[in-house]
């Protein structure tokens, strides 16, 4: 049983990966469910066994006993076509409630604190690197592993343009401010004087010269948020690095209102520059925002106005 299905696993991913998914955390899980079914001597796989690997780790949240069972389960709904008896998990077996943290929405002068702090970072090519991994997410709301993603090839100095790998591989070519180019361009200029040697194709490099680490950009923001003195508005709501591409969104979209441009033209295109499928996905960046909600009850105000005026 354990090799047939160790082999299964394997096409399984193989399969999903070449439809485009990446499936790190889901190798995992489904390496650690066919050592949970070798250690329990079961003979397939069964709802009883994938119920009890989903709930093992003890003091977990029910999210991630619900995340671990779908795993199995997706697997599972493919291996049936290929062995009979294995057994597919009921959908809702653990549901849980999908939580999302509310984003923090940076003011400029919030931003303008981060990267302040972060020139006081040493040695001096660190404090370059992280100023420009945060002035960059900030004006091109880029995911962080998107800017930990990028090589010098991917920036046209010529053109402004920044070409993107997101989420499944797909790529994306994003056109710069001009402001924007210019602070990169000088980072290159920095990085080729402070750290002439580094034989690196990431645009952004670390003190050793090497592709920085997403793990150590987190850990390095978060002595930032504290040097700054940022601190939660709740629980749920606290000061986080991708919050910088919330906040991107936030204000593409007030400045569409505070413009008079058509906020549902603006809404497909910053949707496509997000490397969002559709702009529903777009919509979580936008909820819950007093000042957007302001802007948008402003806007139908104007229009509502308008329409008295012109029956009148």
């Amino acid at each position: 049983m354990s090799a047939d299905l160790e082999a299964m696993v394997t096409d399984y991913l193989r399969v999903r990966r070449a439809l485009g998914y990446t499936l790190k955390g889901t190798e995992l899980l489904l390496v650690q469910f066919v050592a949970y079914l070798r250690a329990h001597d079961a003979e397939g796989v069964t709802v009883e066994h994938a119920l009890g690997f989903a709930m093992a780790p003890t003091g977990a949240s029910p999210r991630w006993h619900a995340l671990r069972l779908s795993a199995i389960r997706c697997f599972a709904r493919w291996a049936v076509c290929i062995d009979p008896t294995v057994q597919v998990p009921p959908a809702r077996l653990l549901p849980a409630r999908v939580t999302r943290a509310a984003p923090y929405i940076y003011t400029q002068e919030e931003i303008g604190s981060l990267i302040g702090a972060a020139d006081q970072l040493s040695p001096e090519i660190r404090a370059a690197t992280i100023h420009t991994f945060l002035a960059l997410m900030a004006s091109t709301g880029l995911r962080t592993g998107e800017v930990v993603g990028l090589d010098i090839a991917n920036l046209d100095q010529h053109g402004g343009t920044l070409t993107v790998t997101g989420k499944y591989g797909k790529i994306r070519m994003l056109p710069l401010h001009p402001t924007v180019l210019d602070g990169v361009t000088r980072y290159l200029e920095q990085r080729d004087r402070l750290l002439p040697s580094a034989d690196c194709p990431a645009l952004l490099i670390s003190t050793r010269g090497r592709r920085l680490q997403a793990a150590n950009v987190q850990h390095t923001f978060r002595g930032l948020v504290r040097r700054t003195g940022l601190v939660p508005v709740s629980s749920a709501c606290r000061p986080r690095l991708y919050d910088l591409r919330h906040s991107f969104a936030v204000a593409t979209m007030l400045d569409a209102y505070r413009s008079g441009a058509d906020p549902a033209t603006v809404l497909p295109i910053l949707s496509t520059w997000l490397g969002h499928a559709e702009p529903g996905d777009t919509y979580w960046y936008l909820t819950g925002t007093a000042e957007l909600m302001a802007a948008a009850t402003a806007r139908l105000e104007r229009l509502d106005e308008d329409r008295q005026g012109q029956r009148s």
